[in-house]
């Protein structure tokens, strides 16, 4: 019996492994399921896209579309508006020059520190010749007159209002350099936005120059800038406004604005000062703010940069425009490259207020 039952259970094992064979053989012909990434390793759900933004109102659009075909020169022009959401322009993603719209820029990083508790506006600084730059500088008198201490506040308050070129590097200097402000754009996704070394560095390289600080005294900066051979001055001019190094799309520059309007950018505190600064700058009075009907306002930044036979490197004016009501549009303005007369220009920057103020009266009677 025991040998009967021996055979017995080899004859089932037998059996057994042959159909285990034949079944690994028809799992292994059989159509595979696909594999699964362990749970540990799998990548995390994209986020969900974001609500289209809202279409920009036809009126605004065709009228921008009309004012930027119209101009002759390379313009950039782009409107946002705050609370609605909605955008439109005229070749608004392509880099325009900046110039001392840039400025803007040093102060949102000033303003960061400050919110961060790592600088005080209320912080004074001495100043000296070794601080002086180029071009505007009103505080070079206080500066030449056995020195100047004064506040960063005060600073901040000579670059945006009256475009102080040396207020502007000094503030800069005191938040960090260029290297800070590049970190502040990258860090708050500001988009296409470039920001160079300084007033210094900018105006001496477009000029065809490398910087030396003897040419913050007297005339020095335009003795050396004549010397050169015209050659030089128009590569150095034109490989400028071909590719700026301080370049920013309007389009990223409204976005910003209106994130720091909607206080997405800084701490509610900075971001009132910063606006009522803009909101007393004394250049550009011809340009967006002289479209401004009555009741509304502008908190702006003008940008001008240096000619070269008759053509300009840089002509602009960004801001928050405000109505009575409250409701707020973001507004840029910016020229590449442009011959064409100065009160032109102004006119064109005018009729770029008028229409988006058109635009809100007409949405207010619900007409688009």
């Amino acid at each position: 019996m025991t040998s009967f039952w021996r055979r017995f259970g080899l004859a089932l094992a037998l059996a057994g492994l042959t159909q285990a064979g034949a079944a690994a053989i028809k799992s292994a012909n059989a159509p595979q399921p696909a594999q699964t990434v362990p749970a540990k390793a799998a990548k995390a759900k994209p986020k969900p896209a974001s609500a289209p933004r809202p279409a920009a109102p036809a009126y605004l659009r065709d009228r921008i579309d009309a004012l930027g075909k119209a101009f002759n020169g390379q313009v950039g022009i782009a409107v946002q508006s705050v609370e609605g959401g909605w955008q439109t322009g005229w070749k608004e993603d392509a880099l325009y020059p900046q110039q001392s719209v840039s400025k803007m820029w040093v102060a949102i990083t000033a303003l960061d520190k400050v919110d961060q508790g790592r600088i005080r506006l209320s912080d004074k600084v001495n100043m000296d010749k070794s601080d002086l730059t180029v071009f505007h500088q009103p505080i070079r008198t206080r500066i030449l007159n056995g020195g100047y201490t004064t506040s960063l506040e005060n600073l901040m308050k000579l670059a945006i209002t009256t475009s102080d070129n040396t207020a502007n590097d000094r503030l800069m200097r005191a938040a960090g350099g260029p290297q800070a402000v590049r970190a502040m754009i990258a860090s708050k996704k500001l988009g296409s936005i470039r920001f160079y070394d300084g007033e210094r560095a900018l105006q001496s390289r477009i000029a065809g120059l490398i910087w030396s600080q003897s040419y913050a005294i007297g005339s020095a900066f335009f003795e050396a800038r004549n010397a050169l051979p015209m050659t030089v001055r128009r590569a150095a001019f034109n490989k400028y406004i071909d590719d700026p190094y301080d370049g920013a799309a309007p389009a990223a520059i409204v976005s910003a604005l209106a994130r720091l309007k909607r206080g997405e950018l800084l701490s509610p505190s900075s971001t009132t000062h910063l606006l009522n600064v803009m909101g007393n700058t004394r250049t550009g009075a011809n340009r967006l703010k002289g479209g401004l009907a009555p009741g509304w306002s502008l908190s702006h930044k003008t940008g001008t940069g240096q000619e070269l036979g008759g053509v300009q490197a840089g002509y602009n004016d960004i801001g928050v425009l405000t109505a009575p009501d409250g409701k707020a549009y973001a507004v840029a303005v910016m020229i590449k490259r442009t011959s064409t007369p100065l009160p032109v220009r102004m006119k064109m920057m005018n009729e770029v207020v008028r229409a988006v103020i058109q635009q809100h009266e007409m949405t207010k009677t619900g007409a688009r």
